[in-house]
């Protein structure tokens, strides 16, 4: 069982405008509505593919009833944590060409006592599963190492950890050394403070964090595809290209694609790619199913260091 714990999901509205307008009414041409945050996306991934999978989060509030409702089709197990504050809600304009612009709320404030209770949980879940997948940022009242702490608390429970993140809560955890990191281009160059316009430059970095005390480090890169680095071994795979929809969800997928196959190696690598390029050809947050996955598409080749990076989606 893979467990996938979210402090700050979301409800994400989603429209498709033919071009977005600053300053001018706008009318959707389509909305949808799915269950956001990032680990909720790799659980429902992981659920599509027939792995399985419980999503624990905290929730408040009739968003966070309407986000456990919508969950349940998808055949996705829930653990929530009742909170005082209301979940939040999240907006995505998706244009035509498929640029696509994020409007996500802060969330609620957890207090002292849910934080307990959500860390308890996730403890617990992670003793009777494989994998735990700390997963988005931190709503407030949550300290910046919650995923290091996490991290320690569930690999004594005997559970494998992925951490994807951004910002502070990525650089505490890389303290915790997880079993895996899962950044996008942009929250590496944060985490590294320098610029990677390489892909030499990530994987000096990426070794430097294992080095570190990280078990391995998969960065998706956009368009550019993804390249996994592991202690002996380091692979970058490419997919297809594709007509994008929608950008939002495609890093969760990718995790989701990862940990489905195995969670190390470069088969995990081509699967995780072909899970995210399937993702960008979905509406909104929708995350692809087996049928829309093509790892056959995805070529995995050795990491040329000289393969520029700059200007590459995250």
């Amino acid at each position: 069982m893979i467990v996938t714990v979210t402090p700050n999901p979301s409800l994400d509205r989603t429209a498709r405008l033919a071009e977005l307008r600053r300053g001018e009414v706008n009318r959707a041409e389509a909305v949808r509505l799915d269950p956001g945050g990032k680990g909720v996306n790799v659980a429902r991934a992981l659920a599509a593919a027939g792995t399985p999978t419980v999503a624990l989060l905290p929730a408040g509030g009739p968003v966070g009833e309407r986000l456990a409702d919508l969950l349940a089709p998808e055949g996705v197990p829930v653990v929530a944590v009742p909170i005082a504050g209301s979940t939040r809600s999240n907006i995505t304009l998706v244009e035509a060409d498929g640029t696509t612009t994020k409007i996500n709320e802060p969330g609620p404030e957890i207090s002292p006592a849910e934080l307990a209770t959500l860390e308890r949980r996730a403890v617990e879940l992670a003793a009777r599963g494989e994998w735990l997948v700390c997963c988005g940022s931190l709503p407030a009242g949550v300290p910046g190492d919650f995923y290091a702490r996490l991290t320690k608390l569930a690999r004594e429970a005997g559970a494998k950890v992925a951490v994807d993140s951004s910002g502070a809560p990525l650089a505490a955890a890389c303290a915790g050394g997880p079993d895996l990191l899962k950044p996008n281009l942009d929250e590496l160059i944060e985490l590294a403070g320098r610029p990677l316009p390489r892909l030499g430059d990530v994987v000096a970095f990426c070794r430097d964090l294992i080095s570190g005390g990280v078990g391995r480090v998969l960065v998706s890169l956009g368009a550019r595809g993804a390249v996994l680095v592991e202690e002996t071994e380091t692979h970058h795979a490419l997919g297809p290209l594709v007509a994008v929809r929608s950008t939002v969800g495609a890093g969760d997928a990718a995790l989701a694609g990862f940990l489905h196959a195995g969670g190390t190696g470069p088969q995990a690598l081509r699967t995780a790619v072909a899970y995210g390029t399937a993702a960008v050809t979905q509406e909104g947050s929708r995350m692809p199913t087996p049928q829309d996955v093509h790892p056959d598409q995805v070529r995995v080749l050795p990491a040329d260091p000289t393969f520029t990076l700059s200007g590459a989606a995250a």
